[in-house]
């Protein structure tokens, strides 16, 4: 194999003069900052802006150091990231908060890894956006079944980047955030020894072009005006954390009823215009209204007074009574339950606890879990009244192929029931919103939020926020939505994009192996001659 030549070692990032391994607190500060300005980036504090500069430092800890360095520099990183981003589950423990940060932030030390591998490659900022892709779908499918949250997309959700959305999905939002911080991260390397150069001048222009190229994204043309009236529904809940539901028994379920009642009673007196359908959040009833005559006759007699069909979000038992489904049923008020949606994607630890058995014997907390969810197989199309909307529950909002599935039914308006109660006045609600957001530009369509305590919204087809209520208090609206059908190339040319870019990240990690090698064999030669 032929060594390298004198050229090639100088171009060798590890000896990139300011950038040398020898700096091991510059990369640490670099990589810790990196991941406190990403944190920023995401609602509610929503400095969108801070997310390329925080992938910058974050590509800067890795830039010329070995593999093992750059992965541990990239694990302190991500936890410096994920630690107050996914603060939000401390309401479960702070045991459980931590370990979620330990596991979640493996994926940032094998990213950083790669970082320091494709950055010896010519053109490194694309490789290094790839790869960030590839570790956002390793956290979206493992372990058991993935934990999506915080992609780099889900911090743009109203921003310069978020047409891409309509292009590539979230995949290609993350992908071309990244992509802008790795320039950056370029223009720092390219600027340390020397003087301002016209390479520096073409990065600046190509970190300033990504974001501006967004605004030159296809959408979907004009259409006819259409559009649907949609009541929301907002009944909080007792108590807070893990004990929200408090000891009375089907307090939920009459709070949102209740609130159904005050809102047929608004239309009656001209307040608000009469809605043509009404959506009540994911588990409105805490009690199964197919096993329960009482709480039957409390939805029958809401749905009744507002005359309209309404989504009912309901925890409902198998007819064994050993599992259950979140499931959201369509109640007519003549015909009683119809049509339903059960969730597909179940949280671990909240909707099913993997190895229960054995984990109960050391965690009594897992026994609030209740009864074992079983996940749905079909998508979310539901047929109400004047429109068929797309259902999806909660978490699932996170996943691109339950979003995207469920739009290419054709369903119009997506909604979007949810219970965060547990995490009430954190920061899950407002990253929640985000996704949604998103998923409006991603697809083209209305998405209606409805929440037990909060955030319930309405965002637009642009992502725009319309309408949205406080959290903790009880609340409705009745909001106009456009029925939008046409797709968008997100929703035409699904993975596509997402795998592009896995195989590119492979490819640049295929790429850069034997280079590591060759470096490693000339410094080993190096040795042996001194």
């Amino acid at each position: 194999m032929a060594q390298p030549t004198v050229q090639d070692i100088e171009r060798t990032p590890a000896v990139s003069g300011v950038l040398s391994p020898s700096r091991a607190l510059w990369r640490l500060a670099a990589g810790l900052i990196g991941g406190v300005l990403l944190f920023l980036a995401f609602p509610p504090i929503d400095l969108w802006f801070l997310a390329p500069p925080g992938v910058a430092l974050l590509t800067l800890a890795a830039y010329g150091t070995g593999v093992r360095r750059a992965a541990w520099l990239g694990y302190l990183g991500g936890a410096a990231f994920l630690l107050p981003a996914l603060s939000w589950v401390r309401p479960i423990g702070d045991d459980a908060w931590v370990l979620l940060v330990a596991v979640e932030s493996l994926f940032f030390a094998a990213t950083s890894a790669g970082v320091a591998l494709v950055t010896r490659l010519r053109g490194w900022p694309l490789w290094v956006a790839a790869l960030w892709v590839a570790q956002e779908w390793a956290r979206g499918v493992f372990p058991l079944g993935g934990f999506p949250w915080v992609r780099v997309a889900f911090s743009q959700g109203g921003s310069v980047f978020t047409p891409y959305a309509a292009l590539g999905g979230a995949p290609l939002v993350s992908f071309a955030v990244v992509l802008c911080g790795a320039l950056l991260a370029m223009l720092a390397v390219r600027l340390a020894p020397r003087r301002w150069t016209r390479q520096a001048t073409l990065l600046v222009a190509g970190a300033l072009a990504v974001p501006l190229l967004a605004y030159v994204v296809p959408r979907p043309g004009a259409e006819a005006a259409r559009t649907v009236r949609v009541g929301v529904i907002q009944g909080d809940v007792p108590g807070t954390g893990m004990g929200f539901l408090g000891d009375e028994p089907a307090v939920v379920l009459r709070n949102h009823a209740g609130k159904t009642h005050d809102l047929a009673l608004a239309v009656r007196q001209g307040k608000v215009e009469k809605p043509d359908i009404v959506v009540w959040p994911e588990n409105s009833t805490d009690i199964d209204p197919y096993r329960s005559t009482y709480a039957r006759e409390i939805i029958d007699g809401a749905v009744r007074d507002i005359g309209v069909p309404v989504l009912v979000g309901a925890v409902v038992r198998t007819p064994d009574g050993q599992h259950r489904y979140t499931r959201g049923i369509v109640w007519d008020p003549s015909t009683g339950p119809g049509a339903y949606y059960d969730k597909r994607k179940l949280v671990p630890f909240g909707e099913f606890v993997p190895f229960k058995d054995l984990l109960a014997k050391f965690i009594a907390r897992v026994e609030l879990v209740g009864l074992q969810s079983l996940a749905g197989d079909r998508d979310g199309d539901l047929k109400m009244g004047p429109v068929t909307v797309g259902a999806v529950e909660c978490y699932e909002v996170a996943f691109d192929g339950v979003v995207r599935s469920t739009v290419r039914t054709g369903a119009t308006p997506l909604v979007v029931q949810t219970n965060n109660a547990t995490y009430a006045l954190t920061n899950l609600p407002p990253q929640q919103l985000a996704m949604s957001r998103l998923r409006a530009v991603e697809h083209n369509r209305a998405v209606i939020t409805a929440a037990t305590t909060g955030i319930s919204a309405y965002v637009d087809p642009d992502g725009r926020v319309r309408w949205r209520t406080a959290e903790r208090v009880a609340d409705m609206a009745v909001v106009s939505v456009p029925v939008r059908t046409k797709k968008t190339i997100a929703t035409r040319i699904g993975a596509a994009p997402e795998w592009a870019l896995l195989l590119v990240a492979a490819g640049a990690l295929a790429g850069a192996l034997p280079r590591r090698r060759t470096a490693a064999q000339h410094d080993k030669s190096e040795e042996e001659d001194g």
